[in-house]
């Protein structure tokens, strides 16, 4: 069965994130695919969720960075020359060395059999082709969530910014302000990637997802009511003309 292919392309290895993100989150994503474009499509956004990201092109180097990177969870293929993903997987599970390496199988296949025998063979998840960016990065947080209780950090501050997740509230100078749940997923998104430009097609996607009563234009509005809000702190979130927003570091 010849596996699927993306729309994005490249070559060569995927860069480990940069210091600043990796340093509020340390954990090592594997990302196991023969396909350089599969790699940067699994990649990005894992990156962009902060995370150290690593790859590997088939079984055998599979296996070695496992043993010598030791990643917390490995995005797996089960379509690979020489041995499968399921070879892998019940090689990793089945060594003391890397049997707490949590594994997410990653595959074209539907077949609930295949699902199975996954994790028969000890895989702790499974994300089937095509699939959103968010539902990846979401299954990977999960899996070490569930597992291992890894947290995000649940108070980030910019300048004059507190954004507290766990209690879903923002505070600027230190002053509650009320914000809608749309509004604050945009700022704490914004605020995950200080310095970065999101396009409104990124805030769109990644904020309502698949609703259709709004188009990119209207992420305008709810960032200009989100400014209104922040008052003094409006500056943090700058306009990039053409392109989008950022948040200011």
């Amino acid at each position: 069965m010849r596996k699927s292919t993306s729309r994005f392309q490249g070559k060569g290895r995927v860069d480990q994130t940069s210091p600043q993100v990796a340093s509020a989150l340390a954990e090592t994503i594997l990302v196991v695919d023969d396909e350089p474009d599969v790699v940067r499509m699994v990649s990005s956004p894992l990156r962009e969720a902060g995370f150290t990201v690593d790859s590997a092109e088939d079984g055998a180097e599979a296996l070695e960075k496992a043993r010598t990177v030791r990643p917390a969870v490995i995005v797996l293929d089960l379509m690979l020359p020489s041995l499968t993903g399921f070879e892998i997987c019940k090689f990793l599970k089945g060594s003391s060395q890397t049997a707490e390496i949590k594994i997410i199988m990653l595959t074209a296949k539907h077949e609930e059999v295949d699902r199975l025998v996954g994790f028969e063979l000890g895989a702790d998840d499974y994300v089937t082709k095509p699939f959103s960016p968010r539902e990846l990065v979401h299954r990977v947080k999960s899996v070490l969530r569930r597992v291992n209780g890894w947290n995000e950090r649940e108070v980030v501050s910019l300048g004059p910014i507190r954004i507290d997740h766990s209690r879903c509230c923002v505070y600027v100078n230190d002053a509650h302000v009320s914000l809608t749940a749309k509004e604050f997923k945009l700022l704490a998104l914004l605020a995950e990637r200080p310095g970065k430009v999101q396009s409104r097609e990124t805030l769109l996607f990644e904020v309502w997802g698949d609703e259709d009563a709004i188009d990119s234009r209207s992420v305008d509005t709810y960032l200009k009511r989100l400014r209104t809000k922040l008052g003094s702190a409006a500056e943090c979130v700058k306009t990039v003309h053409g392109f989008g927003y950022r948040m200011a570091v």
